[in-house]
């Protein structure tokens, strides 16, 4: 049907229908679903407020007030549902059917160990482990997620345990959320001197919004201060109940110091697995499962760290994860040994793939190269598209308006690199998490994992971008070209470190805010004409000082007549540079003679003020 025009243009209307559209779908998107011209959506949009280009990535926001306007219910696909749509299309079942019962086979638990940065979570897989992880990070942070494989015995029987080692920076939600999702139960580390933290909570949300049983390990009861009784009630508080409490999660007390309770948790993790969760896989069926951390190697090239979930990874297998492909050229286990297959529940590094995948990208094998990379291009360009809509500034007419009266918006633009995709992508999201107002923006016009190339500085150059460098150097001729270009380049280890000079250089784009400071007021007592100075003001001063060339306005009864400068200032008969309240002066005032007895002059400054 034909609806009555919004601001003179006339689109026909819905039915209230549902429409289903992918993220960062553009207008021309929803005109070939609603069967309309792009061109009248335009036209609709620009008569809200809002100026989109037709084949312009749209933000989900803006697609659902356009869809209420025209009486469609505009329905962004998630991405999961996106890509099981998109494996759909090419016959995969991706982490559903794997297979008759009789296909199923016991596989070890993946164990995220979560929890508050600086309370022992390193040095505690170090000591499960017996290798030095700790030793190698930037300020102690773990700074990449890790997976590693450790034995124990549990009733006499030989059991694997998978551990997945997050970040405990407050930067890595995302990451610590991804590490969740991707295992069957989490240790929750919680230092017994400390106590519940900001981040403890956290990494317990994280665990409970992915569904999976607890384990708590009371870390560092080796310390004179600690207090595990304190640990426990505290969270009590939280829902977080022990079994000698009456509850149902395991409390261990551990010391990765003295490797006190080891087996004990190791076994905790076990029998957690064996009463709460069924752990069985198909290994005869295709791999899948989730890339974990990946990152470029000089060397190698791309490698990235995956957690099979099911079926069974092989060497020469094709892969697609994320938007990366290739065939898998070796496999790695955690203690540097080349294998020929991954198990379920086994972590490896993959190598062989053309690009590096994103931290938490599922990863799949397929037939063949071909499929392979059609799935990864079609994920690409889906991911940059709702990249564009994610990231570009929606600017409403009256912001133009503003923009257009006051002069253009300060903007940061930035160029991400660094040692890992999970670290580029924590990064980011805390750069851009930075509030210092309307008036300076952020923007991240590039990201990427490796070393700092030519290409990078040649986009800096042409946009006035900053590169900062996260664990990550200039290569070639890139520090060359920066110099000669002007681009600024900066390196960071540690991610505190980066988040406070980018605050701080947003800061230092906004404009000084002034404000007055009255500095002296003197009253006019008698006035004296002279045809070499012209009329000067015989004045006394009432408050503060006055000095030469300073800032003055002449108020008349309250009202200000005049504003100018201090043109000369005489005490008796010298020159005088200042003034004091008490004492009598002589002063003229810069290109103004209309003084009268019992006016008031008074002298200010524009101070600038320093922002909270």
């Amino acid at each position: 049907m034909e609806a009555p025009s919004i601001g003179g243009v006339r689109v026909r209307q819905g039915d209230g229908q549902t429409v289903r559209l992918r993220r960062g779908a553009s207008l021309t998107d929803l005109a070939e679903k609603i069967g309309v011209e792009p061109a009248s959506l335009v036209q609709v949009l620009f008569h809200l407020g809002e100026m989109v280009t037709a084949t312009q990535s749209v933000a989900d926001d803006t697609l659902e007030v356009l869809g209420a306007e025209l009486n469609y219910n505009i329905e962004v696909v998630s991405p999961e549902d996106e890509d099981r749509e998109l494996l759909e299309s090419f016959d995969i079942e991706f982490g559903e059917n794997e297979g008759d019962e009789d296909d199923l086979a016991p596989r070890p638990p993946a164990v995220t160990v979560m929890g508050h940065v600086d309370h022992g979570k390193t040095k505690l897989l170090d000591a499960l482990r017996n290798t030095n992880v700790v030793a190698k990070e930037a300020g102690g942070i773990t700074q990449a997620i890790g997976a590693y494989q450790v034995a124990t015995e549990v009733d006499g029987f030989e059991r694997k345990i998978t551990f997945i080692d997050t970040p405990g920076h407050e930067a890595f939600t995302a990451m610590r959320a991804r590490g969740a999702k991707s295992t069957d139960i989490a240790v929750l580390v919680v230092a017994a001197d400390d106590g519940v933290m900001p981040q403890t909570i956290e990494a317990l949300n994280h665990a409970r919004a992915a569904d999976v049983p607890i384990v708590v390990a009371v870390n560092k009861v080796d310390k004179e201060t600690a207090d595990p009784v304190k640990v426990r009630g505290q969270l009590t508080e939280y829902g977080v109940i022990p079994e000698e409490y009456g509850g149902d999660t395991m409390f261990v007390d551990v010391s990765a110091t003295t490797h006190q309770g080891l087996e004990q948790l190791l076994e905790a993790i076990v029998l957690t697995a064996d009463a709460a969760l069924d752990l069985r896989a198909n290994p005869e069926m295709p791999a899948q499962g989730v890339a974990i951390e990946a990152h470029l190697d000089k060397g190698r090239g791309p490698v990235a760290t995956v957690l099979v979930h099911r079926g069974t990874l092989h060497t020469g297998d094709s892969i697609v994860a994320g938007p990366a492909y290739g065939r898998v050229r070796a496999l790695i286990n955690d203690r540097g040994e080349t294998v020929d297959s991954a198990p379920p529940s086994m972590p490896v590094q993959v190598l062989g793939l053309t690009s590096v995948p994103g931290a938490g990208d599922n990863f799949l094998v397929v037939e063949d190269d071909r499929m392979a990379r059609q799935i990864a291009e079609k994920r690409e360009a889906r991911q940059r598209a709702a990249m564009l809509a994610k990231t570009t500034r929606r600017k409403t007419l009256d912001q133009l308006f503003e923009q257009l009266a006051k002069g253009e918006t300060e903007e940061l633009r930035l160029i991400l690199k660094g040692d890992s995709a999970g670290a580029v992508e924590a990064l980011e999201d805390s750069l851009l998490q930075i509030d210092v107002g309307d008036e300076v923006a952020l923007r991240v016009i590039d990201r990427g994992v490796g070393a700092i190339t030519e290409t990078n500085v040649s986009l800096a150059a042409a946009s006035d971008a900053v590169i900062i460098g996260f664990n990550v150097r200039a290569q070639g001729k890139a520090t060359q070209l920066a110099d000669a270009e002007g681009v600024d380049v900066r390196y960071y280890s540690v991610i505190y470190s980066a988040i406070d000079e980018v605050e701080a250089a947003l800061k230092g784009m906004l404009k000084p805010i002034f404000e007055e400071q009255v500095r002296g007021q003197a009253q006019i007592r008698e006035i004296f004409r002279s045809s070499k100075v012209g009329t000067i003001a015989g004045c006394m001063v009432l408050s503060g000082s006055i000095r030469r060339n300073a800032s003055a306005r002449l108020l008349r009864d309250g009202v200000v007549v005049h504003q100018s400068t201090i043109a000369s200032l005489r005490r008796e008969k010298d020159d005088a540079t200042e003034v004091r309240e008490g004492f009598e002066c002589g002063m003229t005032l810069a290109n103004y003679s209309d003084i009268r007895v019992d006016d008031i002059i008074e002298t200010f400054e524009m101070v600038e003020k320093p922002r909270n």
